[in-house]
């Protein structure tokens, strides 16, 4: 029905960067907030940063300036540059979205697979 999939994660050095990109397939009447949430080993599941349909952004405090979410809704995908990471930053990455779909009247939180992002000090 509908599917969000991630791309981008992978190994990073302290201090780099990454981005992560993920994509929204199916049948999309409208999408509202996107965001990125991330999990650690033993952790719970945390947000990173979400990012509304007027392009206003929020962010966790441990990646305020460093991190930056943005979308580009003629894809309907949402993006995270990661810079100036950090250990810390080790986690599996998900990308949610909150989207209309064809035959539903009301917006329903779709979540990606998960992509692991591994910093390395």
């Amino acid at each position: 029905q509908l599917q969000l999939v991630e791309s981008g994660g992978g190994l990073g050095q302290a201090g780099g960067s990454l981005r992560l990109s993920c994509a929204a397939s199916g049948r999309i009447v409208s999408i509202s907030a996107m965001g990125w949430y991330r999990q650690a080993p033993g952790k719970q599941r945390e947000l990173v940063a979400t990012i509304t349909s007027g392009n206003r952004a929020n962010y966790a405090d441990s990646v305020k300036g460093r991190f930056d979410i943005s979308r580009d809704d003629a894809k309907n995908t949402v993006y995270l540059q990661m810079n100036s990471l950090k250990p810390e930053d080790t986690a599996v990455y998900y990308c949610n979205a909150d989207v209309v779909v064809y035959g539903q009247f009301y917006a329903k939180a779709y979540w990606g697979q998960g992509t692991q992002v591994t910093v390395s000090s």
